[in-house]
C-alpha cells in the first residue's frame, strides 16, 4: 500500500481522527484568512505570519515557528509516490488554507497523488459533526484532485488581492468544485465600500446582530454570527478582532 499523508484543517479533527486510517498526520494550524500573507517564498511568508500572529493573537514569534510553521514545513518534505489526503471544509477559513497547501505541494513538485476529502454537506460543524464511522466513510470516498494548478493559482491571487481574477478562476472551477465560488464571493464581500459606508459583510453582520439582539455580549454575538455566516468559518479569535474594531470605534 502506498504511504498515506493526511493534511488536516485543525487540531479538532486530529483529536477525533480514527486510528483505523493509517498514515502520517500534518495539521495546518494557520488562519491565512486573517492578516498579512505577503511573502515571495515559504520562508518569507512564515516570517510575515509569525509577526502578525504574535502581534494580534498573542504568544511569541518563536511559539508560531514551533507550533504552526513546523507543521507547514513538513509539507515540503513529503515523499514522492504516495497519497496526499487534504481534509478541508468549504468555508473561507478552510479554503484559503486549502489553496495555500495545494500551491505549496505544486511548488515543491512532489510526484504523488493528491486527494480532496470534505463533508458532503457544508455546516458550521464541519468534520466535528462526524463520528469515527463518518470520517472513515469520507476517507473511503475520497476523490483525486484535478485542476490542481488552477486551485494553486487561487492562493497567489488571494495573496495579490486580485479579486477580479480570483472570482473568474473560481467560476472556471465551478462545474467541478462548486464550493469554491461561494467562499471566494464571501471574501470579496469582506471588502469595505467607501461610497456607501459599508464596512464589509462580516462587520455589517455583527452590527446587525448587536442591534437586533439588543446586546453586545460577545459570546451571544459570536454564536449568532456563526449561525448566519458559517461560510466564513471564523473562530472566536477572528470574530473578536472584528467585534473589538466595531465596539472601539
Amino acid at each position: 500500500m502506498r504511504k498515506q499523508y493526511h493534511i488536516l484543517n485543525g487540531d479538532s479533527l486530529k483529536q477525533n481522527f480514527p486510528e483505523e486510517i493509517q498514515g502520517e498526520v500534518i495539521v495546518a494550524r494557520e488562519c491565512l484568512v486573517d492578516g498579512d500573507v505577503q511573502g515571495r517564498d515559504l520562508n518569507e511568508l512564515l516570517s510575515t505570519r509569525a509577526k502578525f500572529i504574535s502581534q494580534n493573537y498573542g504568544g511569541s514569534e518563536q511559539d508560531y515557528y514551533l507550533k504552526t510553521a513546523s507543521e507547514l514545513c513538513k509539507i515540503s518534505k513529503i515523499m514522492n509516490n504516495c497519497d496526499i489526503n487534504l481534509w478541508f471544509e468549504d468555508d473561507l477559513f478552510c479554503q484559503v488554507n486549502f489553496w495555500f497547501v495545494v500551491n505549496l505541494l505544486l511548488k515543491e513538485d512532489i510526484d504523488s497523488k493528491i486527494f480532496i476529502l470534505r463533508p458532503e454537506i457544508h455546516t458550521q460543524y464541519g468534520f466535528s459533526g462526524f463520528k469515527k464511522d463518518g470520517l472513515i466513510s469520507i476517507y473511503k470516498n475520497k476523490l483525486e484532485l484535478i485542476y490542481a494548478d488552477k486551485i494553486a493559482s487561487l492562493w497567489e491571487l488571494y495573496q495579490k488581492n486580485d479579486l477580479e481574477k480570483l472570482i473568474n478562476t473560481a467560476r472556471e472551477l465551478e462545474n467541478k468544485y462548486s464550493f469554491i465560488l461561494p467562499a471566494v464571493m464571501a471574501h470579496y464581500e469582506r471588502k469595505p465600500s467607501n461610497r456607501n459606508g459599508n464596512l464589509g459583510r462580516p462587520k455589517q453582520t455583527l452590527i446587525k446582530i448587536i442591534e437586533e439582539l439588543g446586546t453586545d455580549d460577545f459570546g451571544t454575538v459570536f454564536k449568532e454570527f456563526n449561525k448566519l455566516e458559517n461560510i466564513y468559518g471564523f473562530g472566536d479569535l477572528q470574530v473578536k478582532r472584528l467585534y473589538d474594531e466595531i465596539i472601539n470605534k
